[in-house]
C-alpha cells in the first residue's frame, strides 16, 4: 500500500469500476482522499469499490456517467464540485479497446475508442478546468499506455488514442504549469486484469516474451505510480509520460 497523505484531497477516477481504476480509487482512499469512483455501465461494480473503502474508514461514493458525452460529463462534474466545492485530483483512466487489423476495423470500433479513451479525457478536464485555475493546485493524471508509446499491431485505435493522451498531457502540462498544477501521464505495459484474462495462451507467451521482466504488472504497480503523482512528493513532476511496464518499452 501506497503511504502518502492526501487526507481533505478530492479525487475523481474515472472507470474505476473494475481493474486498474478499482485499485486506483481503492489505493487514493487509504491515503485519506474523497473518492468519486466513476462508472458507465457496471453499478454494482463501482458500488463494490464504495464498499470496500467505506467498509475501511474512508470516505467514497459512485457515480454513473459516459465520460465520452461532453454534456453528461459537464453535469457530473457540477454534482461534484457542488457537494464537495472542488476536485484536486483527476485520474483519467476509463478506457475501452476493439482490436484488430486495420483492414478489419469498422468505423464505429475506431469512433468508439478514440471517443472514449481521448475525448473522455478532454471532457473530463474541460469541464475542470476552471476548478484547477480557482485552486492554484491540482494533479491531473491520464492513464495512457505503452500501445501509445511504441505502438502494436491490431490496435491502431487504440494506440492513436492513448498516444494522444500523451500529446495531450504534454500540451496541459505547458499551460498549467504557472497555476502550480501538475499534468502527468502513466503509460502501463500488460496488468493482471480481466483485459488480459481474454488474452489466449500463444498471446500470453507472445507478450511475456516482450517483457523484460519476464511478468505481468499487477494493479497496484499502476496505483502505486497515481498516489505518488498525486501526493506533493511530486511536486516538481509535471509533462511526463511515465512507463509502468516491466521494461517492455525500452
Amino acid at each position: 500500500m501506497s503511504n502518502y497523505d492526501l487526507k481533505d484531497k478530492v479525487a475523481l477516477v474515472t472507470g474505476a469500476g473494475r481493474g486498474i481504476g478499482k485499485q486506483i480509487a481503492i489505493q487514493l482512499a487509504q491515503c485519506g482522499a474523497k473518492v468519486i469512483v466513476n462508472y458507465c455501465g457496471s453499478k454494482e461494480a463501482a458500488d463494490e469499490v464504495v464498499d470496500i473503502i467505506t467498509s475501511s474508514g474512508g470516505i467514497a461514493e459512485s457515480l454513473q456517467c459516459d465520460v465520452s458525452d461532453f454534456i453528461e460529463t459537464k453535469n457530473m462534474i457540477e454534482k461534484i464540485t457542488d457537494k464537495y466545492e472542488k476536485v484536486d485530483i483527476l485520474v483519467n483512466n476509463a478506457g475501452v479497446t476493439r482490436d484488430n487489423l486495420m483492414i478489419k476495423m469498422s468505423e464505429d470500433d475506431f469512433d468508439l475508442v478514440v471517443t472514449t479513451n481521448l475525448k473522455g479525457a478532454f471532457n473530463t478536464i474541460r469541464h475542470l478546468y476552471r476548478n484547477f485555475i480557482k485552486l492554484r493546485a491540482g494533479k491531473i493524471i491520464n492513464i495512457s499506455s505503452v500501445s501509445g508509446v511504441m505502438g502494436n499491431a491490431g490496435q491502431a485505435n487504440y494506440s492513436a488514442s492513448k498516444a494522444g493522451m500523451i500529446g495531450l498531457t504534454k500540451s496541459l502540462a505547458r499551460e498549467l504549469a504557472s497555476r502550480n498544477i501538475c499534468v502527468n501521464a502513466i503509460a502501463p505495459g500488460f496488468v493482471e486484469t480481466d483485459m488480459t484474462k481474454k488474452l489466449s495462451g500463444s498471446a500470453m507467451e507472445g507478450a511475456m516474451q516482450m517483457i523484460p521482466l519476464k511478468r505481468f504488472g499487477r494493479p497496484e504497480d499502476i496505483a502505486d505510480m497515481v498516489t505518488f503523482l498525486a501526493s506533493e512528493k511530486a511536486d516538481y513532476i509535471t509533462g511526463q509520460v511515465i512507463c509502468v511496464d516491466g521494461g517492455m518499452s525500452i
